[in-house]
């Protein structure tokens, strides 16, 4: 149980560490969230991001179009269902993604390298792979 509980701190300080970094502009922990999950799965439709993202359809709607507002996605009809849309990342809003992405893995890389040993590094990885298996 403890163990349970320390990386549930653990986990949750690093992301909104991460979260923290300079980047997104403005935009929500929710409003990130979607155009990371956008980033990282691509194009879904409204009620997949909402299943996925744990929050109501109209909460959805509502992060989407403040997203869409800022030009940073695009919607298109579902081509099997033409009543749904499918949302993906627009031009803006990729660059956006990657350029976050980016930053958080390079702070990532830093802070790794300056205040770890090699050893410490290697126990990281290791335990990463464990944690790996207990996310499946």
């Amino acid at each position: 149980m403890r163990a349970a509980r320390e990386l549930r701190v653990v986990v949750g300080r690093l992301r909104r560490r991460l979260r923290a970094l300079p980047g997104s502009g403005a935009l929500t922990p929710s409003q990130t969230s979607l155009l990371t999950r956008l980033g990282k799965e691509g194009p879904a439709s409204a009620s997949v991001l909402a299943a996925a993202e744990g929050v109501r359809p109209q909460s959805v709607a509502t992060l989407l179009a403040a997203l869409d507002e800022r030009g940073l996605i695009d919607r298109r009809p579902d081509p099997v269902d033409g009543r749904r849309q499918v949302i993906s990342l627009s031009a803006a809003g990729r660059q956006m993604f990657e350029s976050d992405s980016r930053a958080r893995e390079e702070w990532l890389a830093r802070s790794f390298e300056d205040r770890f040993t090699e050893a410490e590094r290697q126990t990281v990885v290791a335990a990463l792979a464990l944690l790996d298996r207990l996310a499946e």
